[in-house]
């Protein structure tokens, strides 16, 4: 349970989330997981890291329980940071990185997908923002790197999902596989990427980077604003106080989302 690394091919890193039983990160989740990409994009032996899951899907979110369990606001602060370090942890990575999505991809999920370099998913995942459901917001700036504009509005404010194929339609998954086939499509891609040459992949890297349109760290913060204003005002407790008494997100009922 919780963040761990290996090595399956010379080249690449796996890095592996593991939070029983939705992958619903704690506080200390998140910065485990940053501090993890991190690692693998600084060692000189690596050229691509993959970013996989275990059990049920790739990513949940928050806690929620650990937020309800809390009666002032140092947790939705630390799930803030957080999450804030984990998605920029994937986004400045050194080297690209590839995103294996099996099952649900939500609310926080969406934040390492969409800053991901690519997306490799599973014929049965879906991708989506229930925060509007949780009391939350945010991660409205990564739905839109895999999504058009009006549609991920549309996601957003219904809070429904958007499945791998509908994705791959719009460019933004690499490729769709059966559940069983993810790991080995996404180390295919990723051996791929790591025969380039070690350094000239690194510069690739900073340089897509540096002509990305959107200052990803900047827009997220932006919106991370909100969140802890509704926080504040007290309409996010009231909300989250209804969890999973009427959820229509297909969202799995023990999870939170991306604040």
């Amino acid at each position: 349970m919780g963040v761990s690394t290996a090595s399956p091919e010379k080249g690449i890193c796996l890095v592996t989330v593991d939070f029983p039983p939705v992958n619903a990160l704690p506080v200390q989740g998140w910065y485990e997981l940053a501090d993890a990409v991190r690692a693998a994009g600084r060692d000189p032996e690596n050229r691509c890291v993959v970013l996989a899951a275990e059990g049920r899907g790739f990513n949940a979110g928050v806690d929620i329980k650990e937020l309800q369990r809390d009666p002032g606001h140092a947790a939705l602060i630390g799930a803030n940071r957080g999450c804030y370090e984990a998605f920029a942890a994937v986004y400045e990575c050194e080297v690209p990185v590839v995103a294996a999505v099996g099952g649900f991809c939500l609310g926080g999920g969406i934040g390492l997908a969409g800053n991901a370099d690519a997306i490799v998913a599973s014929d049965d995942a879906v991708f989506g923002l229930p925060e509007l459901d949780r009391g939350a917001l945010g991660a409205a700036t990564h739905l839109a790197r895999l999504v058009p504009q009006h549609l991920m509005r549309a996601l957003y404010y219904t809070s429904r999902t958007a499945t791998a194929q509908e994705l791959h339609a719009h460019g933004s998954v690499w490729k769709v596989v059966p559940r069983a086939e993810l790991p080995s499509a996404a180390l295919e891609l990723a051996r791929e990427i790591a025969r380039k040459d070690g350094t000239l992949i690194r510069l690739a890297k900073a340089a897509i980077n540096g002509i990305d349109p959107v200052d990803v760290r900047r827009s997220y913060r932006f919106e991370q604003g909100f969140t802890f204003e509704a926080g504040l005002s007290g309409v996010a407790d009231r909300v989250r106080d209804t969890f999973g008494s009427a959820d229509t997100s297909g969202a799995p009922a023990t999870e939170e989302v991306s604040p």
